[in-house]
């Protein structure tokens, strides 16, 4: 039988050790998941340690013929290495059979941004009578102003936001911390919505922990909720895209990008521990910048 707890293990790690949210660590677990399914259907091996790379080629052709994504495949493929590293640095088997696959290279799409005038629409939507959406407002501003994942938003404490200096403290991916500024008008729409919104429904509930974004029972917000939040603000717009929190992310730094900002510092903000997962942002803008040079220069129209 395969060493189910292994997973458990492996599973346990992401979540202490290296502070994955939950929903990351659901993903490789179903990742490996689905290669264990597929050795189990297959008369495969019976442990982890008897996998070959002639079973990883045979998943990967596997993988191709029922028509996943180059970008599916590739992550499916990052999850097993990523067990089978934790399997050898603890002694649990001797090899990694997944570092030498080479895989088809996947089609590299530049993130979806919205430019400032989209951003704008979004902010009238979020505007409206009831103290939820304040919550709404605040929401919207936060993301687009500080750039934080989803899952550090929702995590956000009252503790790690000072209005003093306009910082906020964010607990980022594998336990790394940064400061992160946030402007004028993100610390507005914050201050009424913590006055005017979450205080109140934190009485009414009798709700009692730190955490700043509340649901309407005054509960911790989930990353569901603030996706479902986005697309109700989408939905008021007049703008006719659809919506992720992600997307937020990739406008503030093209944004800054576009206005001058150092890549380093856009890097730092980001939380990225590697500038060239931030270099991604340089082609958004270099495409940007084409598209208003052949819409205003006279000579580049045809």
């Amino acid at each position: 039988m395969l060493e189910l707890n292994w997973l458990d293990l492996f599973i346990q790690y992401l979540n202490v050790e290296r502070q994955y949210s939950p929903e990351t660590s659901k993903a490789y677990q179903e990742d490996i998941l689905s290669f264990i399914n597929f050795l189990k259907n297959n008369g495969g091996v019976d442990s982890f340690k008897a996998i070959k790379l002639l079973d990883v080629r045979t998943y990967l052709s596997y993988l191709y013929e029922q028509q996943y994504s180059r970008n599916s495949v590739s992550r499916k493929i990052s999850s097993l290495r990523s067990f089978y590293n934790y399997l050898v640095k603890n002694s649990f088997v001797a090899v990694n059979p997944f570092t030498s696959v080479q895989l088809k290279r996947h089609n590299a799409h530049l993130p979806r941004f919205f430019y400032e005038k989209e951003m704008q629409a979004l902010f009238d939507a979020a505007q409206g009578d009831r103290p939820l959406d304040l919550r709404n407002s605040a929401l919207l501003e936060v993301l687009y102003a500080t750039g934080i994942r989803v899952s550090e938003c929702v995590n956000l404490t009252l503790d790690a936001v000072d209005f003093d200096l306009s910082v906020m403290l964010i607990h980022g991916k594998g336990n790394k911390d940064r400061y992160v500024p946030f402007g004028h008008f993100a610390a507005e729409a914050l201050d009424r919505y913590l006055t005017d919104c979450r205080t109140p429904l934190m009485t009414k509930y009798h709700a009692e922990h730190d955490y700043v974004f509340v649901n309407h029972y005054g509960k911790q917000l989930t990353a569901t909720g603030v996706e479902y939040i986005l697309n109700q603000i989408i939905k008021k717009s007049s703008l006719t895209s659809d919506i992720h929190p992600h997307m937020l992310r990739h406008t503030f730094a093209t944004h800054l990008l576009n206005n001058g900002a150092d890549l380093r510092t856009v890097q730092e903000l980001l939380g990225h521990s590697s500038l060239s997962t931030t270099q991604i942002y340089t082609h958004v803008t270099t495409e940007h910048l084409q598209q208003d040079y052949r819409k205003y220069f006279p000579r580049a129209k045809s």
